[in-house]
This record gives C-alpha cells, sequence and structure tokens, in this order.
C-alpha cells in the first residue's frame, strides 16, 4: 500500500494540475499548470515573478529601477530590455507612451496610496540610453507601464516546458489564456463585458482599477493631463504581453478618436473600449470573443 502511495505522488509530480495565487506587483498574480511537473513548472513561475518584481520595482530602494533613477545609470539585462521597448512604444506613440515620467509616475502613486495629498502639475523631459545591459538617464523613468507585462511574460516561459502547459495572470494582464476568458466589468458588477477565447496576450486598463478622489493612474504628458478617458480598455496583442500592457495603458489616456484610430493602425492588436457606457471595438476584435 505504502509503495502504491508513492507511485501514485511520483505520477502526479510528473503529469498533474496546479493553480497558485500570490501577491505581486499590487495585484494578484495567479498561475495555473498543467501535465508534466506542474508543481515544479508553477513553482519556477512563481519564483521568476518575485525576482523580477523586487528588481523592478520603483517603490523598493534596493531595485534596480531605483538604483538607475536615484545614480541615473545601472546595469540590468530586464532594466535594458523594458527601456528599449519602451523607447520604442515613446517614437510609436507620438510621446503618449512615455518612460520619462518617472517623477511623474512616483508622485501620482504615492497619492494613490494615500501616502500624500499632492498631485504632479508638471511633466519631465530628458533623454535616456541603453548599451547593452547598462541604462543611463538624466531624468526619473517610469516603467510602470511595461513592467507587469514583462514579467507575466518571462514567468509564463518560467513555466512552459515539454509536456506541460498553462498560463499566468497579474491582474488584468495575462499570457494565452488557457481557455475562456471573462473581462472584468468596470461597474463593480458581476457581469462580464466579453468572454475572451484567445491565443493572444490580453491586458485591461482603466481607471476604476486604480483612483481617488476621482483620480487614477492613467496620464498622458502630450496634453499634460491626468486620468483615463474611458471606463475600461482591454487589448489582446500577437506579440506579448508587455505589448499589450503598454497598449492598454496608452489607449486609455487618448481620446476615443484617437484611441481608436491608434488601436484600428497597431499590427498585431485588438482592442475594445468601454466609453460613456458604450463599446467600441476594432475589426478584428470579435475574432477574439467566445462564439456564445
Amino acid at each position: 500500500m505504502t509503495e502504491m502511495i508513492g507511485w501514485l505522488a511520483s505520477v502526479y509530480e510528473r503529469f498533474g494540475d496546479t493553480h497558485r495565487e500570490f501577491e505581486c506587483c499590487d495585484t494578484t498574480f495567479r498561475i495555473q499548470a498543467t501535465g508534466v511537473r506542474a508543481e515544479a513548472g508553477a513553482t519556477a513561475a512563481r519564483k521568476t515573478a518575485e525576482s523580477l518584481e523586487a528588481q523592478l520595482n520603483a517603490f523598493d530602494a534596493a531595485s534596480a529601477v531605483s538604483q538607475l533613477n536615484r545614480e541615473g545609470e545601472v546595469r540590468n539585462e530586464h532594466v535594458a530590455r523594458i527601456v528599449r521597448r519602451g523607447i520604442e512604444y515613446n517614437n510609436r506613440t507620438g510621446g503618449v507612451f512615455d518612460i520619462h515620467q518617472g517623477r511623474v509616475e512616483h508622485t501620482l502613486k504615492t497619492f494613490l496610496r494615500g501616502d500624500s495629498e499632492t498631485l504632479p502639475t508638471e511633466f519631465d523631459t530628458g533623454t535616456v540610453q541603453a548599451s547593452g545591459s547598462h541604462i543611463t538617464t538624466d531624468v526619473e523613468l517610469d516603467l510602470n507601464g511595461l513592467a507587469k507585462g514583462y514579467i507575466v511574460d518571462r514567468a509564463s516561459e518560467a513555466l512552459d516546458g515539454g509536456g506541460r502547459f498553462g498560463f499566468v495572470s497579474g491582474g488584468g494582464d495575462m499570457s494565452p489564456p488557457t481557455g475562456p476568458v471573462a473581462i472584468e466589468s468596470p461597474y463593480g458588477d458581476d457581469t462580464p463585458l466579453k468572454v475572451l477565447d484567445t491565443d493572444w496576450y490580453v491586458a485591461t486598463s482603466g481607471g476604476y482599477r486604480r483612483s481617488r478622489n476621482g483620480t487614477d493612474h492613467i496620464y498622458d504628458p502630450t496634453t499634460e493631463s491626468l486620468g483615463s478617458r474611458h471606463e475600461s480598455v482591454t487589448v489582446v496583442a500577437r506579440r506579448d504581453c508587455m505589448e499589450a500592457d503598454a497598449l492598454a495603458t496608452t489607449l486609455a489616456a487618448l481620446p476615443l478618436a484617437k484611441a481608436r484610430e491608434l488601436a484600428s493602425e497597431w499590427e498585431g492588436l485588438e482592442a475594445l473600449i468601454i466609453h460613456d457606457g458604450v463599446f467600441h471595438t476594432t475589426d478584428g476584435f470579435e475574432t477574439h470573443v467566445l462564439d456564445t
């Protein structure tokens, strides 16, 4: 009997199903793994997420991002990858997605946490350069619009393995789901906006997720304005979760017409924008929605 129990435990370790939940990046991360060594895959994904959070958390004085913002330079391969993508999106969005706003992001998040009554009033300009893993900057950086998506991507890579599959979800950001997934309503009810069935990456942004006294975490440096323009924005992106994360944030900051134009023109991207209670979708978004 003891041998049988040991054999079953060995089989489960080699082929099983596991679910993990833990706090990371100011939200709840969820990991689902099925198949060969599912437990080991889920453990590796969690360790990856927590290690990256420690390096990328701008509110942790020991993190690489804090060192960069404090000293103007750092050597870190993960920060370098995120910075390069941030520069790309800054160029492609005409400055709406702008990683040069670390001071603004820090002031805004401190207000949203209730640790300050001060809102940002001025936006910054500056330069940042990446050479290999070496980053230099003359302005504080805001990598928050990319970091969670990047962590989801890397944790998902750690989860994957021969004979094993699953997904990683960090709040509204997730790797391609292995089954239908609901888009949360911004109105506080339990009825999902849509149910997605997609093999693309997913990210949702909007003022309803983090707000205080009518102010949320979205901003547009091109107009120096604070606050999401829409109740909710959900993006599915073919490239990776980092792209979905960045574009959901960008579209949330833009007026409706400009948001719809950018989403429609961006290759490998579909979007659902909820504005004044009305659903606006790109032409191909419904191909990612479960046909009920």
